[in-house]
C-alpha cells in the first residue's frame, strides 16, 4: 500500500520472487495507524538508536484537508548550480529536490512500504529481471505542451547516459537496448538480471527531460519537464524559484510556488527554522540532527550507512595508491574522538559500512582505530618509498574546521604530514570529489541505504565515473557484480563479504553511520520522500 500522501490513486509496484507485481492500491485511508517511527514523541528523550530510524516521524496519520496557495520556503541542503541532471548528483543532498519537482520521475521509491510506486509511469513489469516493460501515463505532457511519450523517455535517458550523468556506469554497462513498443510503452533489455533496476528510474535517469530541453545539448540546456512545478527564476548562491505547473497530468499541486535557498551550516539552518522564517530544512550534522529529532518536529528521517567518511584518493601518483598508506590512515583516525570534537559526541561512530537501521546489516570485525599500528605502517610505507605528505579537503564551517584540525593532528601523530584545504561550501566540495578528483583526503559520505548495490557500484566499482577515490579492486568488482542480481535481503552473504573486503583494502575511513533529517513546520503537510533522500512536493500544502 502507498503511504499517507498517495492521493492520486497511484499504482504500487511490489517486488516479489524476482518479478515486479503490480497491484492497484490507493491510499489506505487507515487513520488508526500512524506511518511514523516516533509519532507523538513530543520532545521526549530518545536514545541515539531511536533517533536514527527510517521514515516519517511525528507526522499525524490524518493531516487534514489540503489548502491551496502559498509559497513553500525550503532551505535545501546544497545548491545544484544547474538544473541539468547530468551536471549534478541528483540526490536530495545536491539539488535533487528541485529537479524532481521540475521533471518528476518515472517511479517513486516508497520508503515505508519498500516498494516502487509509479509517477510519470503507469506500470513497470518484468518476469526475469532482464526485460522490463514500462507503460507511460496517457495524457501526460511536458510543460511546453509536447507529449511525454516513449521516444521522449528514450531520448532523455540517452542524453543522461551520453553526458555521463550520475549512475551512467550502471546504466550504460547494463542496458543492452531501449526500444518503443508503442507510443506509450518502452521496453528495456538488460545484459544480465538486475534486481533493483527500478531504483534507477526513481532519480537521475528517471527524471525525464523534454525534447526541447536537450535539443541544443548541455551547452544550451533548458529546464523543461513534466513535473508538478516549472522553473521561474534562479540567482546563483541566492535562490531558485519554481512555480506551479497548471498543466501537470495529475492532481494539480496545492502550492503556488517553492523557493529554495541555501545556508551553509546546519546549525544556522536549524536556527532559521526555529524562528519560523523557513518551512522545511534538510540537516545531517549529528548534533543538530539529534537536537531537532528530540524536539519532536514532524519530518522525514533517512538513516544511512557510511554517512561520514574520509575518502582516500588511490589513483596513480597519489599517496593513497599505496595500501599500507591507506591502512595507516584508517588506523590513525579515532572516529569517536572525531565525533567528540565535531559534534559534542553526537552520532553513531562505526566502521561498519552499513546502517543498523536496514535489515541486511550484519555485525562483523572491523578495522578500528589503533595508533600503534598506524605508526608502524607509516614507518614501513616510508621505508618502501611511499609518499606520506597529503592534502586534506574539508569545508570551512566551524564543525568542519574542528574536524579538519582533529584529523590533521591524528595523522601527523602517526607520522604523516598534512596540509589543510578548506573550501567554501558543500557544492564546491562535491565538485572537488566527483568532478575534478583534486584531493588526497577529503571528507564526504557514501550514504548506503535502501539499495546498497547502487551506492557500491557508483562509489567503488573500478569503472564508475562517479568513483571519487579511484579505488579499483577486481575482487570487489566481482562481488558487486554478484550483488546486482539479488535483492538486498537475498544477498546478505555477498554484502558481508563486501564489508569484510572493505576493512582490508580501505577505500575510505568510515567514521560513522549517518542520516538526513528533513523537519518541517507544524503547518506544513503532504511532503513525501523517494530514493536518495529526494523530497517530493506533489501533495505538499501549508495552512
Amino acid at each position: 500500500m502507498l503511504n499517507r500522501t498517495a492521493t492520486r490513486n497511484r499504482v504500487a509496484v511490489a517486488v516479489m520472487a524476482g518479478a515486479l507485481l503490480l497491484t492497484g492500491c490507493a491510499d489506505s485511508g487507515d487513520d488508526d495507524k500512524d506511518n511514523n517511527s516516533n509519532a507523538g514523541n513530543g520532545g521526549g528523550e530518545m536514545t541515539t538508536d531511536e533517533i536514527y530510524v527510517r521514515g516519517p516521524v511525528n507526522v499525524p496519520a490524518d493531516e487534514g484537508t489540503p489548502k491551496d496557495g502559498g509559497t513553500l520556503e525550503v532551505v535545501d541542503y546544497s545548491e545544484a548550480r544547474s538544473l541539468d541532471p547530468t551536471k549534478t548528483i541528483p540526490s536530495g543532498a545536491v539539488g535533487g529536490n528541485a529537479l524532481a519537482a521540475v521533471y518528476d520521475t518515472l517511479l517513486r521509491y516508497d520508503n515505508v512500504e519498500n516498494t516502487y510506486a509509479p509517477l510519470l509511469a503507469e506500470s513497470l513489469e518484468t518476469d526475469d529481471d532482464t526485460t522490463f516493460t514500462l507503460k507511460l501515463r496517457e495524457g501526460a505532457t511536458f510543460s511546453d505542451g509536447t507529449p511525454l511519450n516513449a521516444e521522449a523517455v528514450i531520448g532523455s535517458i540517452g542524453y543522461f547516459m551520453e553526458n555521463r550523468g550520475f549512475n551512467t556506469a550502471l546504466l550504460a554497462g547494463n542496458i543492452k537496448e531501449m526500444k518503443p513498443v508503442d507510443d506509450l510503452t518502452v521496453e528495456f533489455t538488460l545484459n544480465k538480471p538486475w534486481a533493483t533496476f527500478p531504483m534507477m528510474l526513481t532519480s537521475g535517469a528517471g527524471m525525464i527531460l523534454a525534447p526541447a530541453a536537450i535539443k541544443g545539448g548541455p551547452d544550451k540546456f533548458t529546464p523543461i519537464g513534466a513535473g508538478p512545478f516549472k522553473f521561474e527564476s534562479y540567482k546563483p548562491a541566492e535562490e531558485l524559484t519554481l512555480v506551479r505547473n497548471d498543466d501537470y497530468f495529475g492532481e494539480k499541486p496545492h502550492l503556488d510556488k517553492i523557493r529554495f535557498t541555501w545556508i551553509q551550516a546546519d546549525q544556522a539552518k536549524y536556527e532559521a527554522f526555529q524562528t519560523g522564517n523557513v518551512d522545511v530544512i534538510s540537516i545531517r550534522a549529528p548534533k543538530v540532527l539529534e537536537e531537532a529529532r528530540r524536539a519532536g518536529h514532524p519530518g522525514y528521517m533517512t538513516p544511512v550507512g557510511n554517512g561520514n567518511t574520509i575518502w582516500i584518493n588511490s589513483r596513480e601518483g597519489r599517496p593513497g595508491e599505496n595500501l599500507k598508506v591507506r591502512q595507516a590512515i584508517n588506523a590513525a583516525i579515532d572516529n569517536e574522538l572525531y565525533l567528540e570534537r565535531t559534534a559534542d559526541g553526537a552520532g553513531l561512530p562505526s566502521r561498519n559500512i552499513y546502517s543498523k537501521a536496514f535489515p541486511y546489516y550484519t555485525d562483523i570485525e572491523t578495522a578500528d582505530y589503533d595508533a600503534d599500528l598506524a605508526k608502524k605502517l607509516v614507518e614501513e610505507a616510508k621505508a618502501e618509498g611511499a609518499v606520506t605528505e597529503m592534502q586534506y579537503v574539508g569545508q570551512s564551517d566551524p564543525a568542519s574546521q574542528a574536524g579538519a584540525v582533529t584529523v590533521k593532528a591524528m595523522l601527523e601523530d602517526a607520522g604523516f604530514k598534512i596540509e589543510l584545504d578548506l573550501v567554501r561550501d558543500v557544492a564546491e566540495q562535491v565538485a572537488r570529489l566527483y568532478a575534478t578528483n583534486d584531493f588526497d583526503l577529503a571528507l564526504g559520505a557514501m550514504s548506503i541505504a535502501e539499495d546498497p548495490y547502487m551506492s557500491l557500484m557508483n562509489n567503488i566499482y573500478s569503472g564508475s565515473p562517479s568513483n571519487p577515490a579511484g579505488y579499483a579492486n577486481k575482487e570487489m568488482d566481482a562481488l558487486i557484480d554478484e550483488l546486482q542480481t539479488k535483492q538486498p535481503l537475498e544477498a546478505i552473504d555477498t554484502l558481508e563479504a563486501i564489508n569484510k573486503l572493505w576493512q582490508e583494502s580501505i577505500p575510505s575511513v568510515v567514521l560513522a553511520e549517518g542520516g538526513f533529517f528533513s523537519p518541517w513546520q507544524d503547518n506544513i503537510h503532504g511532503i513525501d520522500k523517494s530514493s536518495n533522500d529526494i523530497q517530493l512536493y506533489h501533495d505538499a500544502w501549508k495552512e
